[in-house]
């Protein structure tokens, strides 16, 4: 299942910075907090949320091809952005503190993009090999006295 992850993980942070070095050539030339109609994929965009989704399509990108625990770290932090992300977007959406020009189809994407990371962050987990071992045990024994008679975190 982890490769599976790793790779729904991977195409959401390169949508991410897709879209963000898209957004950057499509905002060219105006201000950085700009209230304008510019659209990338489907979505409104400014020079903020553009350079925004750069830089967090960036780091996720980096994570999947490190891999293993700063994987795990790095998609929960960049899904926890995402989603918090969408949260504020919410709380924000129709007011002049929209300062990064989204819109309801900007909030679901952002809720989309950090559900998948935050679940690829949540299976990159991995203990050792010993761990591993031990857990089999305990999941597959179907005799009362194995649960008992394994030491999940006993040294060698």
């Amino acid at each position: 299942m982890r490769p599976l992850w790793r790779l729904l993980a991977g195409s959401s942070a390169a949508y991410l910075l897709a879209f963000g070095l898209l957004s950057v050539i499509a905002t060219a030339g105006q201000p950085f907090f700009h209230d304008g109609d510019a659209r990338m994929l489907g979505l409104r965009t400014n020079p903020a949320l553009a350079w925004l989704c750069v830089a967090l399509g960036a780091v996720g990108l980096a994570g999947t091809v490190i891999g293993r625990t700063a994987a795990m770290a790095v998609h929960l932090g960049v899904g926890a952005v995402c989603l918090l992300g969408g949260l504020a977007t919410l709380a924000v959406l129709q007011t002049s503190v929209n300062k990064l020009n989204l819109d309801m189809a900007t909030c679901i994407a952002s809720f989309v993009t950090g559900t998948i990371l935050l679940a690829a962050g949540l299976y990159g987990r991995t203990g050792t090999p010993r761990e591993a071992v031990t857990e089999e045990v305990l999941r597959h024994s179907t005799r009362p006295g194995d649960k008992f008679a394994v030491e999940p975190h006993a040294n060698p």
